[in-house]
């Protein structure tokens, strides 16, 4: 055994209706087909969560309750998950020319996540590297579940209440219910509907800053991925370090960022600047718009494109009241400049550098494991 006890994030994405997918199509196609949608879900979460191991049609991930600090990342991680799921699977659908079972049955297809927050320890055992204790038993006993029966979801995102408590997310608006377990008692959840999500998030208007609008625009290199990018972006305590100012989160619905939400931002004596968020698509892009006083203000649009092992981090910015076409590119590069913007992008750079290394060092590799046959 290796490590010493900790405490963190313990996530399940599990393919729905992928046991009587294989039973009914051609078990070479099927093969490929979750190949490529495990690749698709690894893709999406490993950059912020670590790989504990492949379970079949299943994936099991976890993080240190301090890799990601801001709650709300973990749930968009899961829904941003999702939406890249029901895409590929709807994609497969439509450009399928094939007549198997198999690529007829893929939108039968659908996806579900199971989180927990516990105590876990990394260990080794004959070469085999994994989680164990109480904790990641429980998050693998809940796959096992009543929520489909009660409400007809077949996708859904299920949370204790301890990893409800640790994200700071409230569970209003949630199905509430209770599982029991041999051994492990009662267990209190809360889900909500993945594929009605979906359908709001496709359906929600885009604002984005094109560079061709923008009165200034930076471009910097965060050694990180996307979402922990973005956390260090969005996270109060974070942005303090970067940005120098007391970020406190006013307007949420249901505990949640989205369009609408907003921010008073305070920078010095009387300095009050109000945020209000236009468009949200985590990890791709957010847009908010800062108003100050006598209603002089700002829109930012904060692009995050992935690299390798990095993400660009565009920033786009347009002045409001909007200033005429000759002088806005001289007005925005005086505002960086005045305002030392660039400074402030530079910094966060390097302190996700350093918090990256830092965590890099603790976290145990215990992806090594080989993968149970499906």
């Amino acid at each position: 055994m290796d490590g010493k006890t900790q405490r963190g994030h313990l996530i399940i994405a599990d393919i729905s209706g992928y046991t009587s997918y294989v039973a009914r199509t051609e078990l070479e196609h099927s093969q490929e087909v979750l190949t490529e949608l495990l690749e698709l879900i690894l893709a999406h979460l490993t950059p912020a969560l670590a790989l504990s191991k492949l379970e079949g049609d299943a994936v099991f991930v976890y993080a240190p309750e301090s890799r990601l600090s801001r709650g709300e990342t973990l749930l968009e991680l899961i829904e941003s998950t999702y939406v890249a799921f029901k895409d590929r699977v709807e994609a497969v659908r439509r450009r399928t020319t094939c007549d198997c079972n198999a690529c007829r049955a893929i939108p039968s297809l659908d996806l579900k996540f199971i989180a927990h927050c516990g105590d876990y320890i990394p260990q080794r055992v004959a070469g085999i590297h994994e989680l164990a204790g109480s904790d990641v038993n429980l998050v693998h006993r809940l796959c096992k579940n009543h929520v489909g029966q009660a409400t007809g979801w077949r996708a859904y995102a299920l949370f204790t209440e301890q990893s409800l408590a640790q994200l700071g997310v409230p569970g209003e608006g949630m199905h509430r219910q209770v599982e029991e377990y041999e051994h492990l008692g009662a267990v209190t959840t809360y889900s909500f509907d993945l594929l009605r999500r979906y359908r709001e998030l496709v359906a929600q208007r885009r604002v984005f800053l094109e560079p061709d609008e923008a009165d200034a625009t930076l471009v910097n290199e965060c050694s990180a991925p996307p979402p922990i990018v973005w956390d260090w972006l969005n996270d109060p305590e974070k942005r303090a370090l970067w940005e120098h100012k007391d970020i406190r989160p006013q307007k949420r619905r249901a505990g949640r960022t989205a369009p609408g939400a907003s921010n008073h931002c305070h920078h010095g004596r009387n300095a009050v600047t109000v945020e209000t968020v236009l468009d949200w698509r985590p990890f791709e892009y957010y847009t908010v718009e800062q108003v100050g006083a006598r209603g002089m203000g700002i829109t930012l649009t904060y692009h995050l494109i992935p690299a390798r092992e990095s993400t660009q981090l565009v920033v786009h910015a347009k002045m409001k009241p909007a200033l005429p076409r000759l002088l806005h590119r001289a007005v925005g590069g005086l505002m960086v400049k005045m305002f030392k913007i660039d400074q402030d992008y530079q910094r966060i750079a390097r302190l996700i550098a350093e918090a990256n290394s830092s965590s890099d060092r603790r976290l145990p590799d215990v992806s090594a494991s080989p993968a149970p046959q499906a």
